[in-house]
């Protein structure tokens, strides 16, 4: 797979890299949180994150006044496994290299997406970065099979808390999966076991072959 970086033209279509920011106590404050042995973790509201100088910012002047929480997820993966989105943008920074496999919601035809429309981007350290409303996300990549990432989550507050009770009336309700979230899952995961919606058809797309 072709792993593109955020420097290119095509980012574009899917976020931008924020430029301007101080972010030195962050990366200080992410060294400190925890990684885990095997697989990922995520925590959606850190204490210390949030108290950063720099959180104050994020609300006032990227989210335009919004409340918003600062987390983390860490640890180790190279498969795409599922695709979610939110009704805003979401913000990420690590102290070392990642990979975001980024695909469109213009492209769910019929409320199914294509794996191969999913493109890969290198996100180099020390790089904040904005993913927009419109761009299909999940869990982070590691860019090298040796080296965890620990990625910055910024997300307006309540996020990926507890699904709200909706009676569904538009298709789009179905794939509502948690506060703001909502999930296509490939047949292969845990999270289409556990009812998120199957809706990423072919391949469930791995790079580990791709990074060293």
């Amino acid at each position: 797979m072709i792993i593109h970086t955020t420097d290119e033209s095509l980012f574009a279509s899917f976020g931008r890299v924020i430029k301007g920011y101080d972010t030195s106590e962050l990366q200080e404050a992410l060294k400190g949180t925890r990684v885990p042995v095997t697989g990922t973790i995520y925590e959606a509201s850190d204490e210390k994150l949030e108290k950063l100088e720099i959180a104050k910012l994020l609300s006032s002047n990227v989210y335009g006044g919004m409340p918003i929480q600062l987390g983390y997820c860490n640890g180790y993966n190279t498969k795409l496994n599922c695709l979610e989105y939110h009704r805003d943008s979401e913000i990420n920074f690590a102290n070392e290299d990642f990979i975001l496999l980024l695909g469109s919601r213009k492209d769910i035809i019929d409320g199914v997406i294509d794996s191969s429309k999913v493109q890969a981007f290198l996100v180099k350290k020390n790089t904040l970065v904005e993913i927009y409303a419109s761009t299909l996300h999940y869990a982070p990549c590691q860019s090298s099979l040796d080296q965890p990432f620990q990625v910055l989550v910024v997300l307006p507050k309540g996020t990926n808390g507890p699904k709200p009770e909706i009676t569904v009336h538009d298709k789009e309700d179905e794939y509502l999966f948690a506060c703001n979230k909502w999930l296509l899952a490939h047949e292969e995961t845990s999270e289409a076991k556990n009812g998120a919606m199957i809706a990423i058809k072919n391949r469930n797309i791995d790079i580990k072959e791709d990074i060293q």
